[in-house]
């Protein structure tokens, strides 16, 4: 069975839709905070939770797509849902391209906005994963001697040992211990990894 632990912040300014959005979304398990404006969204200080975003498109004070833009301004990265009963197809257009997850317009059959909303805790919990990796890369990264880092960064872009020798003024067999220095602590099992973990945390690929 999927795992449907998760928050849902529902941002609408009418209480009868909170409290309609409410009753379904908690009738599969997943914890629900309402909100009647955007303002008292970003003034509660939400947690850093696995969760997703449910909010109109017209909200008191700025637009939802206003608010999609003021939340990647933040670095508030929740997956956003649009629920709204006055969208057309350029809005849903530009709220798709601003990265949202859905655009559905009122009325919706419930099971397209549960849909949604698995799809968009999916992301999150993705979006989650990939940043622990990056994290856990940069920790191993760190603790590259200088002039490891210096070989790792010649290695990423295809030098081979000679060349690397030569470049930096040592032996071939001291460039073969360092780089295998970098691999075991870099826990990479290839090359091809290698060159993946130094592009996934923008590891620096040149010595000058």
């Amino acid at each position: 069975m999927a795992d449907v632990s998760g928050a849902v912040f529902v941002i609408d300014d009418d209480p009868s839709m909170r409290a309609a959005l409410e009753d379904l979304i908690s009738s599969v398990g997943l914890q629900v905070r309402l909100f009647a404006s955007p303002q008292e969204f970003l003034h509660s200080k939400p947690p850093d939770i696995l969760g997703c975003l449910v909010l109109d498109v017209r909200l008191p004070g700025m637009s939802g797509l206003t608010f999609q833009n003021e939340l990647a301004k933040a670095g508030i990265a929740f997956p956003v849902i649009f629920v709204t009963g006055h969208g057309d197809i350029p809005m849903g257009v530009r709220a798709m391209k601003a990265g949202a997850v859905e655009f559905l317009t009122k009325p919706f059959h419930d099971q397209d906005l549960l849909d949604a909303i698995h799809t968009a805790i999916e992301r999150d919990r993705d979006r989650r994963r990939g940043a622990r990796v990056t994290v856990e890369l940069q920790e191993r990264y760190a603790t590259l001697t200088e002039r490891e880092r210096q070989i790792m960064a010649l290695v990423v872009v295809g030098r081979a040992n000679k060349q690397i020798a030569a470049e930096l003024n040592l032996s071939e067999m001291t460039v073969k211990v360092h780089r295998g220095q970098v691999m075991r602590k870099m826990k990479a099992a290839s090359l091809p990894e290698l060159v993946r973990m130094a592009d996934r945390i923008g590891a620096q690929t040149t010595t000058s």
